[in-house]
């Protein structure tokens, strides 16, 4: 397995104007929270990271959340020189951060393109504003027109957005006419992901009483599909099952994820992955901040086995249209291969047409999804961990 220090650095910021009717992740409605108390939280745990697994030079930065531009200008500027101040940051790194439309004014712009940020994912979702007010959102298309023109103009060219598909209501043809709207904009990087009814969340009290709309399965495949279909016909590399891009405008960050490498994770409820070890931090605001003040704040930490670790390295790399190669897995592996751990499951997945090997120069070669096993892609992934 790897060792190195990790070359990738997620950081959380939990702090949402509102919460997404279908979101579960560690997020909570900033108003009344302790903003820099959580600040002064993460610097600690920065430190206390950075003395604990030296960092060598950081070629990934994501900022997720959360929304992570709530923060006002000046703990914008604050968060990111606390950042540079215990990770050394490659000059040419991709820095991402996310982004909610309406919340990236000009002034905050600045700061984070001063800070170091150069690329911007914004959480746009849908260009239907009654499918947004329904979701839960609480901007709308205007917001999304008025953020990029904002973002470009402060020099960012970087740019991001995210559309969700198999939404409560929506149809076919109005995600259609979302994706055209968004191709319009003419950006680089597009992730498009299918609505995933989780607990805890409003959505899913609402599926248990039997009073959540959902489109059919096969319109949800039909979405998927004419997905696919746009972008690779506007010139876009579909080159993870959720995510398109101009060639060279790939997420380099969340490559690091699909490579089964490791990356620091910081923040409350941020998970990380080093030194053959996983860990969860602590998800509630004023415990983390109580841990923080004094140790790691961890809520679990788990080693990764060889058997686990290399599980994860099917299932997710194969998430990756260019597949996972041989020499890759006997890289990370001690020279052990994907036929002899994973033998019976590759034959019976190239029967049945769901995976298809591919010969590569030098002797090496890959495995990787086929066209039918795109979107069959978790019955795939299931595969290895049944093995």
């Amino acid at each position: 397995m790897l060792n190195y220090a990790p070359r990738a650095l997620y950081i959380h910021i939990p702090f949402c104007t509102n919460k997404c009717h279908y979101c579960d992740f560690t997020s909570y409605v900033l108003k009344g929270q302790p903003v820099d108390e959580y600040l002064d939280a993460l610097e600690w745990e920065m430190a206390m990271t950075a003395a604990a697994i030296p960092p060598d030079v950081i070629h990934t930065v994501f900022v997720g959340g959360g929304t992570p531009t709530v923060l006002n200008p000046g703990q914008m500027e604050r968060f990111l020189a606390s950042v540079k101040r215990h990770f050394p940051i490659h000059a040419d790194a991709e820095f991402t951060m996310e982004a909610n439309p309406g919340t990236t004014d000009p002034d905050k712009l600045a700061a984070m393109r001063a800070g170091g940020v150069n690329r911007i994912s914004f959480g746009v979702q849908s260009f239907d504003n009654e499918l947004l007010e329904r979701i839960g959102r609480i901007h709308n298309v205007e917001d999304v027109y008025r953020s990029i023109d904002n973002a470009r103009s402060a020099g960012f060219n970087n740019l991001s957005i995210d559309l969700m598909f198999g939404l409560p209501g929506q149809t076919v043809e109005l995600l259609s006419d979302s994706v055209n709207r968004a191709l319009q904009l003419k950006l680089p990087h597009y992730s498009l992901y299918g609505l995933k009814v989780e607990e805890n969340t409003l959505f899913h009290a609402l599926y248990e009483r039997n009073e959540l709309p959902l489109p059919p399965e096969d319109d949800e495949l039909a979405m998927y599909m004419l997905l696919i279909g746009k972008l690779t016909e506007a010139g876009f590399r579909h080159y993870e099952i959720s995510n398109f891009a101009k060639q060279g405008f790939e997420s380099r960050h969340n490559t690091t994820y699909w490579r089964n490498e490791p990356y620091y994770g910081l923040g409350a409820g941020a998970h990380g992955y080093a030194r053959g070890e996983r860990h969860v931090n602590i998800k509630g605001i004023q415990p983390y901040i109580d841990a923080a003040s004094s140790r790691l704040p961890r809520l679990e930490t788990s080693l990764v086995s060889e058997e686990e670790a290399m599980e994860d390295f099917m299932m997710v790399g194969l998430r990756m249209l260019e597949g996972v190669k041989a020499g890759d897995f006997a890289g990370q592996f001690a020279g052990r291969t994907m036929d002899e751990v994973f033998g019976p499951a590759l034959r019976r997945l190239l029967q049945d047409g769901l995976l298809e090997r591919t010969e590569l120069p030098e002797g090496d070669f890959r495995y990787r999804l086929s066209a039918k096993g795109i979107p069959l892609g978790n019955e795939v992934f299931g595969v290895f961990i049944s093995e």
